[in-house]
């Protein structure tokens, strides 16, 4: 019994909301939105399926050519940022310009 209720004060609540908005005409103005959309995704240019399966080949094989260019050069970067000798050239410059700028104070 208890759930009957719980249903029928919903069912009351969704009831008066679905009023409301018709009383302010709100349906009224989503049923013309839904009809020009209709009307505007009649007008559009769907591709054939043929079409379809040449774009999709397309993006699958572009975004793997990125990927791996986006690896390769995130390796090469990490060889190069990392290599010991560049390291000791770093920190050569960051201690020499911390020197030039204590020296000119």
């Amino acid at each position: 019994m208890n759930n009957w209720i719980h249903i029928a004060i919903w069912a009351v609540l969704i009831g008066g909301v679905f009023l409301f908005l018709w009383w302010q005409g709100q349906i009224q103005r989503l049923a013309v939105y839904v009809a020009e959309t209709r009307e505007e995704l009649r007008k559009c240019a769907w591709p054939s399926q043929e079409e379809l399966k040449g774009s999709t080949a397309l993006i699958i094989i572009m975004v793997g050519l990125l990927g791996g260019f986006i690896v390769a050069v995130d390796a090469l970067l990490f060889k190069t940022s990392f290599h010991p000798l560049i390291q000791a050239v770093g920190i050569l410059l960051v201690v020499g310009f911390v020197n030039l700028k204590s020296s000119r104070q």
